[in-house]
């Protein structure tokens, strides 16, 4: 029988129930057919042991905590991975803060204090180039060892390639900056998307003669800056999706330079075409199709009100080319 989705944050929220599983370790940054094929693997082991499988992730993600704004940006914020992780299978994820304690402990401290005491570990999935613990000393030579001393085993993951390369982060992120959403698209195994709450904005763009539903996007730093054209789906934010509105649009994502100036927060704003409706509060997922134009600051508004209209036309021509696929 499914085990109930779960989502733990911290050692601190593991109780007695939580002990005796499969587990995995990553940042699974994209959930990418890289990350499902490892998830794959986790839920054989899961279905053969009869035990729940687990994800352990990292909120910040370990480089970002050691790059800080340099890190590369993310292809996904964490609410969005986590409930991707569920969507492939996996039955409980463990949200542990990187910091400074986290970061200074060993590798058999790290394998002692959350593999052993606080899951319980039976099996543990992850590739054979896995580093952990403090200064990277840990490797699967060691988890191997530590794992015929306290009774778990330890599963390495292929490498998977697409199209000669392995599939990554990294190249998803370099295939979005390129515009290539068609690659994108095939090293995740599904469209980039961005998903994120409607809320309330200056009301600019209906000044501007183009109205737009504003994400937030807090202090995610999508990996896409400029304007594009968007397929959306407006749902009420329950499972269920009642009331759902699938809608293309215009979208610009960035920090509107021309509006906002220094120290902007990033912000996805998304002109929907032919639609008049209250969108506020309602979860809005924007699948990023095309590439108009980058983002640029103009030297009035008036300057930006014919560029808007201008790319609301370009991008109503790219749909007329390119219609939904069950249109």
């Amino acid at each position: 029988m499914a085990q109930e989705r779960e989502l733990i944050r911290g050692l601190h929220n593991l109780r007695p129930r939580h002990r005796g599983c499969v587990a995995t370790i990553g940042s699974f940054d994209g959930v990418h057919l890289g990350h499902q094929a490892i998830i794959a693997q986790l839920q054989q082991s899961a279905f053969e042991q009869g035990l729940p499988s687990v994800a352990i992730i990292f909120e910040p993600q370990p480089h970002e905590f050691f790059s800080g704004e340099q890190a590369p940006a993310r292809l996904m914020r964490f609410k969005e991975k986590v409930l991707a992780l569920f969507d492939v299978g996996v039955e409980r994820v463990l949200c542990l803060q990187f910091n400074d304690t986290l970061r200074g402990l060993s590798a058999e401290a790290f394998i002692q204090r959350i593999l052993l005491d606080g899951l319980g570990i039976r099996h543990l999935v992850v590739g054979d180039d896995f580093r952990f613990g403090c200064d990277r000393s840990g490797d699967y030579s060691l988890l191997q060892t530590m794992g015929a001393q306290h009774g778990f085993t330890v599963e390495d993951t292929a490498t998977m390639e697409i199209r000669g390369s392995r599939v990554s982060s990294t190249r998803i992120r370099e295939a979005l900056q390129n515009g290539d959403f068609e690659l994108a698209e095939t090293l995740l195994g599904r469209p980039y998307k961005i998903t994120g709450r409607v809320a309330p904005g200056r009301s600019l763009g209906r000044q501007l003669g183009a109205p737009t539903a504003n994400v937030r996007l807090q202090r995610y730093r999508s990996p896409l800056v400029g304007v594009y054209t968007v397929r959306t789906t407006a749902t009420d934010g329950s499972e269920l999706a009642t009331g759902r509105q699938d809608i293309d649009g215009v979208a610009n994502v960035g920090f509107r330079p021309t509006v906002e100036g220094e120290g902007a927060r990033p912000l996805l704003e998304v002109n929907l075409f032919d639609f008049n409706g209250n969108l506020y509060g309602r979860e809005l997922a924007v699948e990023f199709c095309h590439k108009l134009r980058n983002e640029e600051k103009f030297a009035s508004l008036d300057i930006l009100k014919a560029r808007i209209a201008e790319d609301i036309e370009n991008a109503r021509q790219w749909f007329k080319q390119n219609p939904r696929p069950h249109q």
